[in-house]
């Protein structure tokens, strides 16, 4: 009877003082980490959950070695190459710039970010500044209806920058749970909240290719970038339309193209946005900047790489290995460090990084299904 009364006392004072951390905010919603893949195509997977600050924190905490590894040796290799674009000095000044139309969450998130890494904020600043002061070239594919075998959506995203960084040697899927907004997934680096690409539990998909030329640095950067404007994307939008209104109503900044899916209401746009312009084409688009190369259920800007003859040939029976192959023919050889192909109706993705010198397109792509992360 005295060992029964002593544990009843135990889990009392034990559920009142997690009563009471509760209501001072000290408890954080849980965290974890996994993978998908094995060997050398395992890709670690972050799933966070809570606010933006409570969700940085708990992805410093879990990935806070490879992070700091990247971020540093990143650093290092890029401020060697590029001594006065990326000084010091030049990527506070580009982040004073972006900063007042960033949105407030992701900030909040780079703070926790840092104390769960231990980083300093500036310097993760600076690194979340790098791709405002740099120039890459990338590009993307969405179908839909008529044009898939299923009438799914699949969107394409190549990212082509530079492999001497080293970035691709740092993998990094981050799912996020927030206490308030939509649940989304980022297919990043570690150590990098930015979004160059990612999906959100609606079905909404985002790719990105950069039109600015080195010639035109230094960029005017008092605006938007890309990488925060998609986290808020991936928060907010629910559909196509509150997307495209989020894109209008952003300050723009630099030249870009854009296509956004929509894996539930079957759709997607492509965007011309050179500052402070956006002009925005849907499919089969006779003003198409690639016109007379359009098709029903179909936008694509592939930076003149020979997209369209095997997207005719495939035309209505696309699936995912169809666009693997496609987005293997037009990547930028040389620095073609993620491939992502999309199925946005299955809310599900295939992945491939780029390792050492090896390029994405030349590795194996892992399946990823962002479902099993919301249960």
């Amino acid at each position: 009877m005295e060992k029964f009364v002593m544990l009843r006392f135990s889990q009392l004072i034990f559920t009142f003082a997690i009563a009471c951390l509760s209501l001072s905010g000290v408890v954080q919603a849980e965290g974890y980490l996994t993978s998908i893949g094995k060997g050398a195509d395992r890709i670690p997977v972050v799933v966070v959950k809570g606010t933006p600050y409570e969700m940085g924190k708990q992805q410093g905490e879990l990935i806070k070695a490879d992070a700091t590894e990247m971020i540093q040796s990143l650093m290092k290799k890029i401020q060697t190459a590029e001594p006065e674009r990326c000084s010091n000095a030049s990527l506070d000044a580009a982040w004073k710039a972006i900063a007042p139309h960033t949105d407030a969450r992701f900030k909040a998130e780079l703070r926790g970010f840092a104390e769960g890494t231990g980083m300093s904020l500036t310097l993760l600043q600076r690194a979340h500044a790098l791709p405002v002061v740099m120039d890459y070239s990338c590009s993307s594919i969405a179908a839909w209806g008529s044009a898939t075998k299923d009438g799914h959506l699949y969107q394409t995203r190549n990212l082509d920058w530079t492999m001497e960084l080293g970035a691709q040697d740092y993998p990094c899927i981050t799912v996020y749970i927030p206490s308030e907004g939509i649940p989304h997934v980022n297919i990043t680096f570690a150590g990098f909240i930015g979004a160059n690409t990612g999906m959100n539990a609606k079905g909404i998909v985002l790719s990105e290719m950069g039109d600015s030329p080195g010639k035109d640095y230094p960029f005017n950067m008092n605006g938007v970038h890309f990488t925060t404007l998609f986290r808020q994307v991936m928060y907010d939008a629910d559909g196509l339309e509150p997307a495209i209104d989020i894109f209008k109503n952003a300050k723009r900044m630099k030249k870009y193209h854009y296509v956004v899916g929509d894996g539930a209401n079957l759709r997607a746009v492509k965007m011309l946005a050179h500052a402070p312009d956006l002009v925005i084409w849907n499919d089969n688009d006779p003003k198409d900047e690639l016109a007379p190369q359009v098709m029903k259920n179909l936008v694509y800007q592939d930076e003149g790489r020979g997209a369209f003859q095997p997207l005719q040939k495939v035309y209505g029976k696309i699936g995912a290995p169809e666009m693997i192959d496609i987005a293997c023919q037009i990547p930028i050889k040389g620095g073609n460090i993620l491939d992502v192909v999309y199925d946005a109706t299955a809310l599900e993705f295939w992945v491939s990084y780029a390792e050492k010198q090896t390029e994405a397109y030349q590795r194996p792509f892992v399946h990823f299904k962002l479902k099993d992360y919301l249960k």
